[in-house]
């Protein structure tokens, strides 16, 4: 380990018309501090591995790591960590909307002592309404849950110290929530700021379900609210059935020749109680999820190709 190596840790997945413009603005920044960048394949369909590999035979700065197949970001960011041997390490995207400009003010704030760097966004008016409106929902509702705040308007651009990457190497599970695990951990932490940008090329690898699941599994990584809402709405259900059944017998011998039993009032009944025990059930499915991922103890990632990385 170097006291003065910067790693720059990036996943990136068919992002092949991304690599040279992200590189060419890079390297300017980067030729100022001892560097390395790794990149990270995540199993991409395209050219990107090929386009790395020209980069990595010019410059030995520059690495590749190529997985066999797609692995996830979080998992493609947890390969960047063990892989980057810098006493700090950056973590940003490939698409640019991350400007690399505010690198050495995010150095400059870890040399003065913080240990977590992240980089918030100012504006996104690049955005879309629908992708804000989420992300501020997303956020809202995880803090809500969760003991452990997770900062607003940040992701997985940030500058972690030396201690905070052996943290998360050392950290055993499967599905890593990484921006959770990092404000977890506590460790003195600051800002700074950017205006977010529009992406340099391609669509975003994100879909809706994508965020969805990515929503599920931050939930559940640090909260276990959900399965306490469940028992709630299990006994919100009964004391709803319960209060049905008092209705019936009062109404049947206080007016027992105009009450009258109705097909609406059991359909309604019957679709209530059975939604609450699907959302139950499903709320207690994600957790055993979680637990038979971790059981299975299978590797986080399977290694294709490594260039400029000593083994």
């Amino acid at each position: 380990m170097s006291q003065d190596l910067i790693s720059v840790v990036i996943p990136v997945f068919n992002e092949q018309d991304n690599i040279s413009p992200l590189i060419n603005r890079l390297l300017p920044i980067l030729n100022h501090y001892d560097f390395e960048l790794i990149l990270v394949d995540d199993g991409s369909k395209d050219n990107t591995a090929s386009e790395i590999r020209k980069h990595a035979e010019v410059n030995k700065n520059i690495k590749l790591l190529s997985f066999n197949r797609n692995f996830g970001h979080q998992i493609a960011l947890t390969a960047g960590h063990r892989s980057a041997k810098g006493a700090c390490v950056i973590s940003m995207d490939a698409d640019l909307q991350d400007p690399p400009e505010v690198i050495p003010e995010m150095i400059a704030k870890w040399k003065n002592g913080a240990k977590v760097v992240y980089a918030k966004r100012k504006k996104r008016d690049v955005d879309s309404i629908f992708k804000k409106k989420t992300a501020e929902m997303f956020y809202r509702f995880i803090n809500s849950l969760s003991d452990t705040v997770i900062p607003e308007n940040v992701g997985d651009f940030r500058l972690i110290d030396r201690e905070v990457v052996d943290y998360l190497n050392n950290l055993p599970e499967h599905s890593p929530f990484l921006r959770g695990l990092v404000a977890w951990s506590g460790y003195k932490e600051d800002f700074v700021y950017f205006d977010r940008q529009e992406r340099h090329s391609g669509k975003t690898h994100y879909s809706v379900s994508k965020m969805f699941n990515f929503a599920l599994d931050g939930i559940t990584s640090f909260s276990i609210k959900p399965l306490r809402v469940a028992t709630y709405m299990g006994f919100g259900a009964a004391s709803f059935g319960f209060l049905g059944i008092l209705y019936a017998i009062i109404g049947k011998f206080i007016s027992p020749a105009t009450f009258i039993i109705g097909w609406t009032g059991l359909f309604v009944g019957i679709m209530f109680i059975g939604g609450v025990q699907l959302i139950t059930i499903g709320i207690i499915g994600e957790y055993i999820s979680k637990i038979y991922i971790e059981v299975l103890r299978r590797p986080h990632y399977i290694v294709k190709e490594k260039v400029n990385i000593e083994s």
